[in-house]
């Protein structure tokens, strides 16, 4: 009878105990580096809770090179809240386009309009209210709250979490959980710019992947981003690219102008229909209202 075939085992980190000599001494690696190093985004230079929300969800699974000219445009399109809840659909996408993740711009859109209805117009600060808005995840509610009001909210990204497992969990051998590096972060926190420090954190943990081997490849929360070249999303975009052309369609009409063929056209117009961001009635598709 063959051996049995051992699996390697994972072990996963615990939060490391920190001195305060640990903790002051990470501060002051971190605010050296911003004092020399600091990037520059439009989004940085506004506290307005509406224009961050906006950057926070053009920037979820999307590099900042890429959102930077698309924020400029877009609030050249929609100035205010109140302008995008009231666009139709197709606008938005148009606008969105090329960003990728569509229905984000669609949950987006949504907010507004709950805003409008809600909240008087305004983007809400409690934490709760924020989550509530359609794809609005514990990371963005908070980095809303912290770079519009200051609040001390600790909260993970890629890059914070780059720098957190870089120098406090040295061990290569180990993954790292969020729930290991939320009492790190909320520790070496600088309570009296929150705001600040944030950036301050994601522009060293940036730098750090350019210097090193990505450290939050170790995090648990870290995912490869699958291929796009083949993909259902490929096939979804190439269909919303042909429906913004065309304004409405068959699957046949589709699938011909986006250059797909017809099972893959009808998926895709089956999953945008199911994500709200197409109607599908009587054989004809075409954006929702």
């Amino acid at each position: 009878m063959p051996e049995p075939t051992l699996r390697p085992v994972i072990r996963t980190a615990v939060p490391p105990a920190l001195s305060p000599e640990d903790m002051l001494s990470f501060r002051t690696l971190v605010w050296n580096h911003f004092q020399h190093n600091q990037r520059s985004f439009a989004w940085r230079e506004t506290r307005d809770p509406w224009h961050i929300l906006v950057s926070e969800v053009m920037l979820q699974q999307t590099q900042t090179h890429r959102v930077a000219p698309k924020y400029d445009a877009w609030f050249t399109q929609f100035p205010d809240l109140a302008s995008l809840a009231e666009a139709p659909l197709s606008a938005v996408y148009e606008a969105w386009k090329g960003l990728g993740y569509n229905n984000r711009a669609m949950r987006l859109r949504n907010s507004a309009r709950i805003c409008l209805e809600l909240y008087g117009g305004q983007v809400p600060q409690d934490e709760a209210a924020l989550l509530a808005l359609p794809g609005i995840g514990r990371y963005t509610a908070r980095a809303v709250r912290c770079f519009s009001w200051n609040h001390t909210d600790a909260f993970l990204e890629t890059n914070i979490r780059s720098a957190l497992i870089f120098h406090f969990f040295p061990d290569p051998q180990l993954l790292v959980k969020d729930q290991a590096l939320e009492p790190v972060a909320a520790a070496v926190l600088d309570r009296s710019d929150p705001r600040t420090w944030h950036y301050a954190m994601m522009d060293y943990g940036a730098w750090l992947k350019k210097v090193t081997a990505n450290p939050s490849r170790r995090s648990t929360a870290h995912a490869k981003q699958p291929a796009f070249e083949g993909s259902p999303r490929q096939a979804r975009g190439a269909v919303l690219r042909a429906l913004a052309e065309a304004g409405a369609g068959t699957v046949q009409e589709l699938a011909d102008k986006a250059g797909l063929a017809y099972p893959r056209a009808q998926a895709a117009v089956a999953a945008l229909a199911a994500e709200g961001l197409v109607r599908y009635e009587g054989g004809m598709a075409g954006f929702s209202d």
